[in-house]
């Protein structure tokens, strides 16, 4: 049993090195061995055959030279990895980094490997993503506990997951596929939204007429409707027209410029059970009073509807030297 982990120390060893030099110091701590077993394992690995290069007193390296990408294919890997960094619950998802950091060319290799040095801090669930990924490959049914945003209830669901989609705006991971349980329809469920995840036994297919990318084309964020979605009309003031001319948010069309400099735009989004599009609505809240919704009512409506609350939080109150006094309104 300890000649199997220490060859299973050994490969892990020169996984570690391959990534970038490393103190003896460093390797003890991460191996949970003395310094003077890095050594060893240091000499075993050179009698096997490793490049193993003494770079200076106490560091160590082996040379590793990723595949030749073009600058577009490392951005994109820098990317995944920063992604699976911003989602990972646990230091377990170091070694998924770690692969990712291998293909890159430095710089970029060292600074992915920087930017997620914080991993090993984590004490998180890491379960709920791992069988939403396995769900996913294996095409296992997930069951799992969900609770809705705004509610207090969980509920069971069984999800074929046809789907896994990061959101643009907070980088949260969601899961989209058919709930067979309740819904019976496609849907989208947050991943940090469920608790007690598990995988069936029973398989499934995904449909060939599953197309994520018609599925996400009204989605604002990651909820997406395969039927038609409410069309959203905007009037944008002139000090927020350039924000909307650079064109970063998907589906928006710009139908004209007012004399004064104003926008008027459209978009098409999924609306929820209500009829309104909260994926939208936060985004349109974010430019205050520099933007009027022109239609759907009820967006509108709930847009005012929450200004007015506001309005009754702190419209009579004025906040002077900090401290908060009544003013008349």
């Amino acid at each position: 049993m300890g000649q199997e982990a220490r060859s299973t120390r050994l490969l892990q060893l020169a996984e570690a090195l391959k990534l970038r030099p490393m103190r003896v110091a460093e390797l003890a701590r991460r191996f949970g061995v003395s310094e003077r077993t890095v050594e060893r394992d240091l000499e075993a690995l050179k009698a096997l055959g490793h490049p193993v290069e003494r770079l200076r007193r106490g560091v160590y390296g082996i040379r590793d030279l990723p595949p030749p990408l073009h600058p577009v294919e490392a951005l994109a890997l820098f990317a995944a990895g920063r992604l699976i960094y911003h989602q990972a619950p646990t230091h377990q998802y170091r070694t998924a980094l770690e692969k990712l950091a291998r293909a890159l060319p430095q710089p970029l290799r060292e600074l992915l490997l920087k930017s997620a040095e914080g991993l090993e801090a984590r004490h998180g669930d890491s379960r709920t993503l791992e069988l939403a990924a396995r769900a996913l490959l294996e095409r296992r049914v997930l069951a799992f506990e969900y609770r809705s945003g705004g509610s207090r209830n969980w509920r069971p669901k069984e999800l074929l997951v046809y789907f896994l989609e990061a959101n643009r705006a907070n980088l949260g991971l969601y899961a989209i596929g058919y709930e067979r349980s309740f819904h019976k329809a496609v849907h989208t469920f947050k991943l940090s939204r469920m608790r007690n995840a598990r995988l069936l036994e029973e398989t499934y297919e995904i449909p060939h007429d599953f197309d994520p990318r018609a599925y996400l084309r009204q989605a604002w964020g990651v909820v997406g409707v395969r039927e038609k979605g409410v069309e959203v009309r905007l009037r944008f003031a002139p000090e927020a027209a350039w924000r909307v001319l650079e064109g970063d948010y998907p589906g928006l069309q710009v139908e004209g410029e007012l004399e004064d400099g104003s926008l008027l735009a459209r978009l098409e989004a999924a609306p929820f059970k209500d009829g309104v599009p909260y994926e939208v609505l936060a985004w349109v809240q974010s430019f205050g009073p520099r933007v009027e919704v022109l239609s759907p009512p009820e967006l509108r409506h709930r847009w005012l509807e929450e200004a007015r609350r506001l309005l009754e939080l702190y419209g009579t109150r004025q906040e002077v030297s900090g401290t908060p006094s009544k003013v008349s309104v």
